[in-house]
This record gives C-alpha cells, sequence and structure tokens, in this order.
C-alpha cells in the first residue's frame, strides 16, 4: 500500500481524476498492472472490459477501499491514494455501487435527507429535528426532482422498483455535491426501457461533473460516453473516443468480437 500522502502532496490541477503507473497485487497474483489514465473534468469515460480484467478492483483502488501497491491517484491534482474512503468522498469523489446499499425503511425522501446532511455541514447531533433544517430539506427536494422520484417521495426504499432503488442511489451518490462520480454497473438488471429511461437520468445528473462508469451494455457505452477506457488483464490497451475505440484492432481481438460494438 501506498504511504499515506502529505497534506501538501498536490499537482496543478488539470485532470479531475488522474491514474498514474497504478499497480494492484493480492499476494503474487497482479491484477492492475501499470495503468494509466487521465479524465478531464466534465468527461464522460466508460470502463469497459472482459470479466476478470480489473475493473472492480480499479474503482475500489480509486475510492479509497483498496490501498495501491505502487502508483499514483490524483483528485483534481490532489493525490488521495492513502486516504479513507470518507476522506476522499469529502474531497469531491462519490461512488456507487452494483448492489443498491439504501435505508430500506426509510422514504425516498428521507435516504435523499440523511444522504445531504454532512454537505451542509451537520455533524452528528442528537438534539437537531430535521425537520426543522430547511436547507436539508429543500436540497432533499431538489434532489427528487433531478431523479424524477417527486411521485414516490413518502414510498420507503424497500417497496421502490429496481429501477426506482438505482435511480435513488444516483441520487444519494451526489447528493453531497461530488464533482467527480463513480458508477458500478449502473443499468445491470434492467429492461431495455428502463435502461434507456436511466442513460438519460445519469446524462441529466451529471451535467458538470466527472463520470466513471463500469458497464457492460455496449449500447449505454456507446451512447453514454465521451471516451471509453478498455482494460483487459489489469492494462489499459486504448483510451479514447467511440468511434476510435470502435475501430482499434486490439479492442476487437480482446474484447468486442468481429462484429460492430452498437449492434451487441
Amino acid at each position: 500500500m501506498s504511504a499515506m500522502p502529505a497534506a501538501n502532496a498536490t499537482t496543478a490541477p488539470g485532470y479531475a481524476l488522474e491514474l498514474r503507473d497504478v499497480r494492484k497485487s493480492f499476494g503474487k497474483t497482479e491484477i492492475i498492472r501499470g495503468t494509466s489514465l487521465a479524465v478531464k473534468p466534465g468527461e464522460r469515460v466508460a470502463v469497459i472490459g472482459p470479466n476478470g480484467a480489473g475493473k472492480s478492483t480499479l474503482f475500489n483502488l480509486v475510492s479509497g477501499r483498496f490501498g495501491l501497491s505502487s502508483g499514483e491517484i490524483l483528485l483534481n491534482g490532489r493525490r488521495i491514494d492513502g486516504l479513507k474512503p470518507y476522506e476522499i468522498n469529502r474531497l469531491g469523489l462519490a461512488r456507487s455501487f452494483q448492489v443498491s446499499n439504501l435505508f430500506a425503511r426509510l422514504s425516498v425522501f428521507e435516504n435523499l435527507r440523511c444522504a445531504v446532511l454532512w454537505s451542509l455541514g451537520y455533524k452528528y447531533a442528537f438534539w437537531k429535528f430535521l425537520a426543522e433544517l430547511d436547507d436539508a430539506n429543500e436540497r432533499a427536494e431538489e434532489l427528487l426532482d433531478m431523479i424524477k422520484l417527486h411521485k414516490r417521495r413518502d414510498v420507503l426504499a424497500m417497496n421502490l422498483t429496481y429501477a426506482e432503488q438505482r435511480a435513488l442511489e444516483i441520487g444519494i451518490t451526489i447528493a453531497g455535491g461530488a464533482g467527480v462520480v463513480l458508477l458500478d454497473e449502473p443499468t445491470a438488471g434492467m429492461s431495455r426501457s428502463e435502461t434507456a429511461r436511466f442513460v438519460n437520468l445519469i446524462r441529466e445528473v451529471t451535467v458538470g461533473r466527472t463520470l466513471l462508469t463500469v458497464e457492460h451494455d455496449m449500447g449505454v457505452v456507446f451512447g453514454l460516453a465521451d471516451k471509453i477506457a478498455v482494460l483487459v488483464y489489469g492494462e489499459v490497451i486504448a483510451f479514447d473516443t467511440p468511434e476510435k475505440v470502435r475501430a482499434d484492432e486490439r479492442v476487437k481481438e480482446a474484447y468486442l468480437g468481429a462484429s460492430p460494438a452498437g449492434e451487441h
């Protein structure tokens, strides 16, 4: 694991997120093998690759759940490798997971209100009544509209449809105002119509934000991403626009196959 970066370990920011020769081994097995990636502010980047390529491990490294074996990760020019997940989150990076992680017995509104509290400066205080926190309530209402769940405001999270739960998770992910958002297979398990609506939602809520997403649905990838990073055996073999990645012979051979990616 790399050493904790010093408080002043910053560089002049040019990228929202930058990975420099990142490596991760578990015992003698090297999972991430010298990955470098530079994502500009406001870009939407999809990370694709075959099963076992290291995509989830890469997300765990960026979000602080795993420590690096070597290399550096920078958020807006500041090194974050070695920081704890909550510290990285407070610096402006938020992540959703493959499995929905909600307060099942709280309503949609209550889930969102809980998510905004820390970013508004509310720490742990048992004597405060949430109903009286006007700024938290207003922000939660804004998020309800943003994720198109205002009509489901008072429904318990456990009673939402799967697609609605994923939408709520997106709202929780962006609730703290993070500028960099990581989404791990956001459309997995959805029908074609649900996926189309969800892609539009992702596009809307990430306006002005930097997005890094792992996704297996090539229709989603080529319809959403400004750039695509192809990860194979722990290495990025291509990082470019969808059109150039689609035409890359190495990508066709390693992952996409002979048929055009948009037709999967």
